[in-house]
């Protein structure tokens, strides 16, 4: 179901990174950076290891520094996947985990969003979060997606999606391999009334964007590349 690429290079949760705060919204422990009078609102969906990953929240707060209010939900309930548990692999943590369930209370969070007064949302997804943006892409729940490097995400899924997507991809990628990636580009090509790129980034892995060695300067490069696609393309189309 997932190979290593999905579990790699895992990060060391901080409970206290970032420059915002943690407050509840839509019944999740949600980090939130930017001001909430903001119109604009963007979600960030987290991979397999959650919302207390420094690189996540600090790609937050980049955006958040954009203009736009930013929540990432703590979809795992403070139970992200802990790769040394060997009596947990990632085959039994990931159902309990499921996008179904995800999908459902991602609806509430965008209501609550919504409740403080933004009028458009966008959401963008890592790997396992993916998966859920483009659910809530199928269900015109938000009006704007990125998905990094996708885990699990499906050319059917490509054909449902109803929302602007952009899909950073990775040319060393198990999961979602560029030959996928190109038929999610010929999807998106063949439908004009969405508007949607693909673009897939040499010489990185999957999970490059949020869990890129900070001291390699060429992955580094490439990650920030990725959050000023991301933004701009936040910009473009959350409105």
């Amino acid at each position: 179901m997932s190979g290593p690429q999905c579990c790699s290079n895992p990060p060391t949760l901080n409970s206290n990174a970032g420059a915002g705060h943690v407050e509840q919204l839509g019944g999740l422990s949600s980090y939130v950076s930017g001001s909430p009078d903001s119109k604009r609102a963007v979600l960030l969906i987290s991979d397999v290891f959650g919302y207390e990953a420094p690189n996540l929240r600090k790609l937050a707060d980049k955006v958040a520094a954009a203009g736009f209010y930013v929540v990432v939900p703590d979809f795992f309930h403070g139970d992200p996947y802990v790769p040394d548990k060997s009596d947990r692999p990632f085959q039994v943590w990931v159902k309990d985990h499921g996008w179904d369930k995800a999908f459902e209370v991602a609806k509430s969070v965008i209501e609550a969003v919504k409740s403080k007064g933004a009028s458009a949302v966008g959401a963008a997804g890592f790997c396992w979060g993916a998966k859920v943006v483009v659910e809530l892409a199928k269900s015109e729940l938000i009006q704007s997606a990125v998905l990094l490097h996708p885990s699990f995400v499906t050319v059917e899924d490509i054909k449902g999606v109803k929302a602007p997507i952009a899909v950073l991809g990775a040319e060393i990628d198990n999961l979602s391999p560029p030959e996928l990636l190109k038929q999610f580009e010929e999807v998106l090509a063949a439908k004009p009334e969405v508007d949607g790129y693909v673009k897939i980034f040499p010489k990185v892995s999957h999970g490059w964007t949020v869990r890129y060695n900070v001291e390699d300067e060429a992955v580094v490069k490439s990650a920030e590349e990725a959050h000023q696609n991301l933004l701009e393309w936040f910009d473009k189309c959350v409105k």
